[in-house]
């Protein structure tokens, strides 16, 4: 079998590639918790992240975040694809800083939650969710 040079470039830049792309999921995660942050200091308390340690399903991972005094919580899913989960924000008229949803993950992994406080500090939680079942790729 005789390869072109351009099939022989394409080749090596796919095998590129996929080593490449999984070191780049980890990142975006940076990414997106420096552009919420703006690179300030993360505490380790102020927010709390509920999330199974053993999910059945990838495909729907219930979690809950709650944060006392919190304008905005990002949560993201740091294995997945695409990390990014759910940003909620919080006006002044909220009854309480808390939300619920159910996520994907692709597999096992870590879930991690930002809050950003009414005094302009940040909080950070994270939980590693075991799954069982492929949810998004698995």
């Amino acid at each position: 079998m005789d390869f072109t040079r351009r099939e022989t470039l394409a080749l090596g830049g796919a095998a590129a590639l996929t080593f490449v792309l999984p070191f780049r999921a980890n990142a975006s995660v940076d990414d997106a918790i420096s552009a919420f942050t703006g690179g300030a200091d993360l505490a380790n308390a102020g927010v709390e992240l509920t999330a199974p340690e053993i999910a059945e399903n990838g495909n729907t991972v219930p979690i809950e975040v709650s944060a006392p005094g919190a304008s905005a919580i990002l949560v993201l899913a740091a294995g997945n694809p695409t990390p990014g989960v759910a940003t909620f924000n919080f006006g002044p008229l909220a009854a309480a800083q808390s939300a619920s949803t159910r996520m994907r993950l692709a597999g096992t992994q870590d879930v991690i939650a930002i809050a950003k406080l009414a005094d302009g500090s940040f909080a950070r939680s994270a939980k590693t969710v075991k799954v069982t079942i492929g949810g998004c790729g698995g």
